[in-house]
């Protein structure tokens, strides 16, 4: 039998841990509880409010905040917005186009991507507000979009159903008025059902 040296009590703990194997979940339980009681980050009892006494922070100053910030001017949180408008504004320059020239499917894709990234930009970490407001735009240019293309496809078919019963109009008249000057009624029969 081989005699093992153990110096420290971590040492002692290793070795007692391979030797009893069967008992690791329980080693484990009491360790992960001893860990929660000694954690760092749980807050003492009784200290749940900042004392008055607590130094206040320093003043900063806009650009510093800015500069500092989480959705900051040195983070893609800033300029992923920032270029994003340049969706918002060509969907406002195509409020210039007719509504034939628009797709239907873009349109839905931007109002699509507006309402969802709108919602996940108040979920994700940091919240960034800037994100959000461009998406929201881009939502209600997509909406917009959407709203006249189905409008004019609307009025398309309007205009060709009130062509074809001003036409029926026409020949109702042409068939009664036939009939009203034809002395054989044969011959208004006959153009009747021409």
């Amino acid at each position: 039998m081989v005699k093992l040296r153990v110096t420290t009590v971590e040492e002692f703990y290793e070795l007692r841990q391979c030797k009893m194997s069967s008992r690791a979940g329980i080693r484990l339980s009491q360790f992960s509880r001893q860990f929660a009681r000694a954690s760092p980050f749980r807050r003492a009892p009784g200290r749940r409010y900042q004392t008055t006494d607590a130094a206040p922070a320093p003043a900063q100053g806009t650009v510093s905040r800015l500069w500092n910030s989480p959705v900051g001017i040195k983070t893609v949180h800033f300029w992923a917005p920032v270029m994003k408008w340049a969706l918002v504004i060509a969907g406002i320059s195509d409020f210039y186009r007719p509504p034939e020239k628009l797709s239907m499917t873009q349109n839905l894709a931007l109002t699509a991507t507006g309402a969802i990234w709108t919602r996940w930009c108040f979920i994700i970490k940091p919240r960034n507000i800037l994100l959000a407001a461009v998406n929201f735009f881009l939502g209600c240019v997509g909406i917009t979009q959407v709203t006249r293309i189905l409008r004019y496809q609307q009025s398309v078919k309007a205009g060709t159903v009130a062509e074809a019963v001003e036409q029926d109009a026409k020949d109702a008249a042409q068939t009664v008025k036939g009939t009203t000057t034809a002395v054989n009624p044969e011959a208004a029969a006959k153009s009747a059902i021409r």
